[in-house]
């Protein structure tokens, strides 16, 4: 294949405690790579230890962007200021469109044992910024899974693979893909992504090869822990140097000026002051 991806940074995620305490790695938001345009920030999260994770997200705002929090184990209760309230399982996701403000909580639903996932923001364009907030919540079951007998699984939470293999998230604004590529050792994966898309791979367990290793300066390994972000192309080529798990993402960058303060990501400085007065004043949903 032509014009195949390879990698253009590798960056390890700095630990980090968010919410009540919660201890987490962050990948993307960090001094090593701020942001991917449209992504803005990704966590990971994953525990056995309750001091870590049970003090989780009280009540909190967001304006501008969306939330996807993906379940790796364990359970995640939230809540919002508009009543509504639900369990995140193990296997499942939650692509909250926050839009104009909401208010809300993340929460373990339990106390003690595994608690592992992701969060990802993704930003929303200057023109849908101030829309009404917006859930697809989904548990595992409805996440279609394209396996072969060639020892690859990929779990299509958004996108579209060669096979035809339909993602469940409908969004219009960056167009995802977000899947979950399980590659037994020895095995590759070949796959195609929007050409002029942002796209990053993280490993989650194993060591992959990113990229082909027949043409010169292609390729290179990514080890459990790394994030790489990819070079522009149709083509993406993964092979697993054991058996391993990652996290495939990309998005149509927005090209837009970025203004963040902690929970609100708007275009403006301006912008940025208003979120704060209309939190304050209450009048987020």
């Amino acid at each position: 294949m032509e014009n195949i991806r390879k990698t253009k940074q590798i960056v390890r995620g700095m630990r980090a405690s968010d919410g009540d305490g919660v201890q987490l790695t962050r990948i993307i938001g960090s001094p090593y790579l701020n942001v991917l345009d449209p992504f803005l920030l990704l966590d990971a999260f994953g525990s056995d230890k309750p001091q870590d994770y049970i003090g989780g997200f009280p009540p909190h705002p967001h304006r501008g962007f969306e939330t996807v929090t993906y379940m790796m184990a364990g359970k995640m209760r939230h809540k919002d200021s508009v009543g509504n309230e639900g369990v995140i399982e193990s296997g499942g996701i939650q692509w909250m469109s926050a839009g104009k403000g909401i208010i809300h909580s993340e929460m373990p639903e339990q106390e003690d044992g595994l608690l592992a996932g992701f969060q990802l923001w993704v930003n929303l364009p200057a023109e849908h910024k101030m829309m009404q907030p917006n859930y697809q919540e989904h548990p595992s079951s409805d996440i279609s899974v394209e396996s072969t007998h060639e020892g690859i699984s990929i779990k299509v939470i958004a996108g579209n693979t060669v096979q035809g293999t339909k993602g469940i998230i409908e969004n219009p604004f960056v167009d995802p893909t977000y899947w979950d590529v399980n590659l037994k050792q020895g095995k590759t994966l070949n796959e195609v992504l929007p050409k002029d898309h942002n796209a990053f791979v993280y490993v989650i367990e194993g060591a992959i090869i990113v990229g082909s290793e027949e043409i010169q300066g292609n390729s290179e390994k990514l080890e459990s822990g790394q994030l790489a972000v990819l070079t522009q192309g149709e083509n993406v080529q993964f092979t697993a140097a054991s058996d391993s798990r990652f996290l495939l993402i990309a998005g149509r960058p927005l090209n837009e000026p970025i203004e963040r303060a902690g929970p609100f990501v708007m275009n403006t400085k301006a912008e940025i002051q208003q979120a704060f007065h209309d939190y304050q004043s209450g009048q987020f949903a």
